[in-house]
């Protein structure tokens, strides 16, 4: 049990990286069909994607700013502390 919690924070927070990573280049590397950034953002998507959604329908932020890392990157990491504290 403590092998599968240790495996699921791990893998959260290689989800997490690539989440900030691709929010962080996204400022740097502007072209879509860069190799790097397409396999960042079809790993990162279908995470981004809800979240964008919900935050559209509750009206949160705008079409300047993409909150969609931030919150998703707080969830995360909420939901690895959930997977660690787990006894």
């Amino acid at each position: 049990m403590i092998q599968l919690r240790v495996t699921i924070f791990y893998f959260l927070q290689v989800i997490m990286y690539m989440i900030f990573a691709r929010a962080m280049l996204s400022w740097f590397i502007r072209d879509a069909n860069n190799p790097f950034m397409k396999v960042l953002i079809n790993l990162t998507e279908p995470i981004l994607s809800p979240v964008r959604k919900l935050l559209f329908r509750l009206n949160i932020g705008g079409n300047m700013i993409d909150f969609s890392p931030l919150v998703a990157l707080l969830l995360i990491q909420f939901l690895s502390y959930l997977v660690v504290g787990l006894k």
